[in-house]
């Protein structure tokens, strides 16, 4: 039986932060003055993630890898008091005072060089501090952070302004989390909580063709930027730019839809053990997997749950929240195969060069669509950025000449290149203006609740030599 309830949950209003680009700083006043609203912006798009949720809501965390909404408020908020307010606060005109010296070890996520952390399984069991006091607290820090901008002198705007910024996309990751967390909480709920207006089917998919490109050597990894803007910003992982070789290679026109993966299913997919990879195998043995995290069937008719409630699966729309281990399952069933990164950043450049544009979280439909309408008129790829995540077959890892940076912050990325997989592109619940070519995600093999899909690759057949 589908239930759902809509209770008084009202759709979120995201006002979008403002892109760089829009941005003239020519003065450090300049300079302050956009730093402030970006930072600002940022600030207001994660409270409004959680406009109409109750506290109850905002304390649900449904397995260890996902956290409460409450708690992803206050680490974003630690995050700019631990790194900027603590180590630069006297510069402002009164110094920085923490309103409470226990959320230093309360909100503190990974990183040693800080401290102690609360287990990161037990997060839900926090009932204090409440949502009024985490409330509290981010106020309390945003007022010091736009003190601090005001009044740091020219010297220090530069090491400021780089920080910042990280902050600013950290709490964009940590919206995404947010919204990814929310539906996997709410999905073991009978009643079915709305978060957002049910997605509708938005027509029929685009044709699926083959997009040929050249190999050669290439370019991966964040290019330089040279357009002078202040706020342009790239993590770590994603250098330094470097060279590899790539040969002749095809990527699907668009992502996989429904349709194509019923079709997998139908064929015994998950019921043949030489589409997967051992590992893989393994896992679905344990767990009983059968069919993609949200689905369930009930008188031979697909439902899955989405933040908007239940609704029956539109064939036309990308398959999501699938593993890295079904979404290589299926890439060998259709006689293809996973992209590699290389491959996959490659095909971007080629078509879009530096631009982005897709089905992102400023859209408030927090679900994939099918192309827009701008797209179908191109005989180019389609969807890469948006919708949902791309699984590659790299593995994460290390770029040639990777140094992770110093201290604290040095453990935000570099500490974790090993055991997963990279995926490309964004997703709905991806914040607008967050992603770029050169974006590096990454998770475990098994991890399905994030927007996670994939577009198919093959090899080029090269001609014999007689």
């Amino acid at each position: 039986m589908i239930l759902c309830h809509n209770g008084a949950q009202s759709k979120p209003q995201i006002s979008l932060m403002s892109s760089p680009a829009d941005l003239s700083v020519h003065s450090t006043d300049n300079l302050r003055l956009a730093l402030t609203e970006a930072f600002l912006n940022t600030r207001q798009i994660t409270d409004r993630l959680v406009a109409g949720l109750s506290p109850e809501d905002q304390n649900l965390q449904s397995m260890p890898d996902a956290s409460p909404l409450k708690w992803h408020r206050a680490h974003t908020t630690w995050f700019f008091e631990s790194f900027i307010l603590k180590a630069y606060g006297d510069q402002a005109k009164t110094p920085y005072q923490p309103i409470n010296e226990q959320f230093t070890f309360l909100f503190n996520s990974y990183y040693n060089g800080i401290g102690e952390q609360f287990p990161r399984a037990h997060r839900s069991l926090m009932s204090r501090p409440d949502t009024e006091e985490v409330d509290a607290y981010r106020q309390h820090v945003d007022q010091a952070m736009v003190a601090l901008i005001a009044n740091s002198d020219d010297v220090l705007l530069n090491p400021l302004r780089d920080l910042v910024v990280l902050g600013i996309n950290h709490e964009q990751q940590h919206q995404e989390l947010m919204v990814t967390d929310l539906k996997h909480a709410f999905s073991f709920n009978p009643v079915a909580p709305a978060f957002t207006a049910k997605p509708k089917p938005l027509g029929e998919a685009v044709e699926q063709k083959w997009v040929s490109f050249s190999g050669g050597l290439v370019s991966l990894g964040h290019i330089k930027d040279d357009s002078g803007d202040p706020l342009a910003f790239h993590f770590d992982n994603e250098t330094p730019e470097h060279r590899v070789f790539v040969e002749d290679f095809q990527l699907a026109k668009r992502p996989v839809i429904c349709r194509e993966y019923l079709e997998f299913m139908e064929d015994g997919g998950y019921r043949t053990p030489g589409l997967w990879l051992s590992d893989g195998w393994a896992w679905r043995q344990a767990n009983h997997i059968n069919h993609p995290l949200y689905w369930r069937q009930e008188e031979g008719q697909w439902y899955l749950h989405t933040l908007g409630c239940w609704r029956t699966v539109d064939p036309e729309e990308p398959i999501c929240h699938i593993s890295f281990y079904e979404a290589t399952a299926f890439a060998t069933w259709a006689g293809a195969r996973l992209p590699t990164e290389a491959e996959w950043e490659t095909a971007a450049r080629a078509t879009f060069g530096d631009a982005v544009r897709g089905h992102f979280q400023d859209q408030q439909r927090f679900h994939p669509a099918v192309a827009s309408s701008i797209e179908r008129r191109s005989d180019a790829l389609v969807q890469m950025y948006g919708d949902v995540w791309e699984w590659t077959a790299s593995s994460y890892a290390p770029y040639p000449g990777f140094k992770a940076a110093k201290g604290a912050l040095g453990e935000y990325n570099g500490k974790f290149m090993a055991n997963q997989m990279v995926l490309r592109g964004g997703s709905c619940a991806t914040p607008v203006g967050h992603i770029r070519p050169s974006y590096r995600n990454f998770f475990y093999p098994p991890d399905r609740w994030q927007f996670t899909g994939l577009r198919l690759a093959k090899d080029v057949d090269k001609p014999s030599r007689s």
